[in-house]
């Protein structure tokens, strides 16, 4: 039973903002009731205050000791976070990538390194650390078309069409966005160090993971959504039967986004082959194949931009 309240209201806006983003943290960190993450992301998005949540969650008492000293810490954290150079945000801040909000695995808070563009037309150009001489050559054609085009080439930072992707893109002077599976203090894997420091000065370097978060199984998989929902579509040049471009792909899927599958893939994989017929799922034979799809996708995008702006001008 709740003996005092906390103060509210908030003297300002910053303040409140502030004080929200302080309260996920804490949230995340205690974990109240044993709420989960996806539950706790779910609850501060519908009340629309991480603080309200927290007062719900987490009583206060005439001493209030240590609740208070949770908020604090997080508070001190998110300052410490951004005093080493790194973009912190929540869920509810309104540069949070504007797509990736809308999946139910939407991270409740990220860090950034680089620019942050909160409408990214990007495509994931995804596939196997252990790729093939074609799938390499065909990662880095498709990766240089969609920069030469404006579109942002999305990938993990992984050995093989990752790297090949994200190297494409930037000799073709385009931007790259990496989604690493690992806090963003982190360089993994230790080869693409170079390239790891690379996308955080010329485009962007996210992570959804705690700073000092080492490499683990799971937050692969949780990395794969982040990109699936991040971007407009997903490319799978190559990958096996139990790779995480295969998760990314129907995790794509159940987000709505196209998915484009190689005939390289497709004919490998009886995975591929079960998406085929999957309504947003095409089969791409040829470099035109993939650009086709994208272009669709890109003139959707600037159709619905211009119908927003003759609505907010009327």
């Amino acid at each position: 039973m709740r003996i005092m309240l906390r103060p509210s209201p908030y003297p300002d806006r910053m303040t409140q903002l502030a004080g929200d983003r302080a309260a996920l943290v804490a949230l995340l960190r205690v974990r109240p009731d044993k709420l989960t993450w996806p539950e706790i992301t779910t609850e501060v998005v519908e009340i629309g205050s991480a603080m309200a949540v927290w007062d719900r969650h987490v009583p206060a008492t005439l001493l209030g000791s240590a609740d208070e000293e949770a908020l604090a810490a997080a508070a001190a954290d998110i300052e410490l976070w951004e005093s080493q150079g790194h973009r912190f945000l929540t869920i509810l801040d309104d540069d949070y990538p504007s797509r990736l909000r809308g999946i139910h695995e939407a991270p409740p808070v990220l860090f950034g390194n680089g620019t942050l563009r909160g409408d990214d037309p990007a495509v994931s150009v995804v596939g196997s650390r252990e790729a093939s001489e074609r799938g390499l050559a065909i990662a880095r054609s498709v990766a240089t078309s969609l920069a030469q085009e404006g579109v942002t080439v999305l990938a993990g930072l992984a050995l093989g069409i990752d790297t090949a992707a994200h190297l494409a893109a930037l000799e073709a002077g385009g931007r790259t966005v990496a989604v690493i599976g690992t806090g963003i203090n982190k360089t993994y894997p230790a080869a693409n160090g170079d390239l790891h420091r690379v996308i955080a000065k010329e485009g962007l370097l996210l992570s959804q993971f705690w700073p000092d978060a080492p490499p683990q199984k799971h937050t692969f998989l949780m990395r794969n959504a982040t990109m699936s929902g991040y971007g407009v579509a997903t490319v799978v040049v190559e990958a096996g039967e139990q790779s995480g471009a295969r998760a990314q792909a129907r995790m794509a899927v159940a987000h709505g986004r196209p998915v484009i599958l190689t005939d390289l893939v497709v004919e490998r994989n009886d995975w591929a082959k079960a998406l085929v017929d999957r309504p947003g799922v095409h089969v791409a034979t040829a470099l035109d194949d993939v650009m086709t799809v994208v272009r669709q996708l890109t003139a959707e995008r600037a159709a619905v931009q211009d119908q927003l702006r003759v609505l907010l001008s009327a």
